[in-house]
């Protein structure tokens, strides 16, 4: 059988969280989690979705589908006294991945917020989720395309969604209902897909039915944004998942054959330190730490002044106490700013080409090629309920600086 692999690359560090995820979906061979934040996506050995059937609106019909253990259903409450219940059936045609905070058996990728700089699940604990337990359901087609849709929500351990009275619902002009979660779900596809042409596409709601819109005023909101009609919620190499908590990346098998891997990063990061690059000040030889000792400042790390990018070893010169002592003097143009370690991008999902890592986003420090630096930093990612801002993939944090990312500045050795 030929398996066609997807990927979530998400802004998460999983942890241990991934070993549960694992466990987890052992009833579903096509879900399986690895160190690097990932999540893949393969054809299941059996058929694991469901498709609408009909919309009861008797109370008797409708206490007997909510009732039904064996049956998938919808529940929008329209008041105290009216409640129209979707029921779904068995799907041959599709697989479902179901993806929330909840670690119920229902939810095949367990997810939390993300906390910027965190460098584990346990760093999350104690921030307040916003992410909803069931956030949203992907459909996957078993055959060729293997399209793959995006939906709102997901069905619980009593295969059932409920959307309360105060939770955005509708009744569509067919006579079909639809309606939105909570915090909702975001998604966004890059134009010119996910290439080192990628440029930022606009951010949509996707509807419990898989409709798109425009986003609410806050996001929370009971109004609903305008409909979308144009647009569809079939991802895309590239698109992005926001679960107002976590944003997820989605990678095509396509996608994914002209994405740089580790080893090619791994090779740049040999041919870097092979050029023997020197500390201007202390004259010894800098070089990038392993990808597995990450975590971890080396005595040979590159560090780098923000505002002008001149590459140095950890030296103590340039202190501005007037600044509290978090900003520094760079000795070789007098520039004053950060002055924090550099680190390679360890998830090639991230990156748009494989180009040299020259760059550097700011005020992290995470190094890759100048495309992907110029395509993240251009990203308007969703930040609490209304606002937006640019940051690094591989951390997290909210970029600074005019553009987000500079250009890194090395000085080789003399000899």
């Amino acid at each position: 059988m030929q398996m066609h692999i997807r990927e979530l690359c998400v802004w998460l560090y999983l942890d241990v969280l991934r070993e549960h995820v694992t466990a987890k979906t052992k009833h579903h061979a096509s879900a399986s989690t690895d160190p690097e934040r990932k999540y893949c996506l393969k054809k299941a050995s059996f058929v694991h979705s469901f498709k609408k059937i009909r919309t009861p609106f008797t109370s008797q019909t409708i206490h007997k589908a909510i009732s039904n253990k064996d049956q998938h259903s919808i529940s929008y409450t329209l008041s105290r006294a009216q409640t129209v219940v979707v029921e779904y059936t068995h799907d041959s045609n599709t697989d479902m991945f179901q993806i929330g905070r909840s670690t119920e058996s229902p939810i095949d990728f367990v997810v939390t917020d993300t906390v910027p700089g965190s460098q584990s699940n346990s760093d999350t604990q104690s921030v307040q989720s916003t992410i909803s337990r069931f956030a949203c359901r992907i459909i996957c087609e078993r055959n060729p395309p293997f399209t793959a849709r995006i939906y709102a929500a997901g069905f619980d351990s009593s295969k059932n969604i409920f959307l309360g009275e105060k939770a955005a619902k509708w009744k569509t002009s067919d006579g079909q209902m639809d309606g939105l979660t909570t915090n909702g779900v975001l998604v966004m596809h890059p134009r010119n897909g996910f290439t080192e042409d990628s440029k930022p596409g606009i951010w949509r709601e996707i509807s419990v039915c898989g409709n798109v819109f425009s986003l609410r005023e806050t996001r929370s909101a009971q109004q609903r944004g305008k409909m979308v009609e144009i647009e569809t919620n079939q991802l895309q190499d590239g698109s992005l998942i926001d679960l107002c908590g976590a944003t997820l990346l989605w990678r095509t098998a396509e996608g994914l054959s002209h994405t740089p891997t580790v080893k090619h990063l791994e090779a740049l990061r040999q041919e870097i330190n092979a050029a023997r690059p020197q500390c201007p000040v202390g004259f010894n030889t800098l070089a990038f730490p392993s990808m597995k000792r990450k975590d971890v400042v080396d005595e040979k790390q590159p560090w780098v002044y923000l505002n002008c990018g001149h590459v140095h070893g950890y030296h103590n010169w340039g202190n501005k106490e007037e600044r509290d002592g978090k900003d520094r003097e760079c000795p070789m143009c007098r520039s004053v700013g950060p002055y924090v370690p550099l680190w390679l991008g360890c998830e090639a999902g991230f990156y748009v080409d494989a180009g040299p890592p020259t760059h550097a986003f700011s005020p992290c420090g995470h190094v890759c090629s100048e495309k992907t630096t110029a395509y993240w930093s251009q990203i308007p990612l969703p930040h609490g309920t209304h606002t937006f801002h640019a940051a690094c993939p591989f951390c997290a944090h909210q970029l600074a600086g005019e553009q987000g990312y500079i250009r890194l500045i090395f000085q080789g050795p003399l000899d």
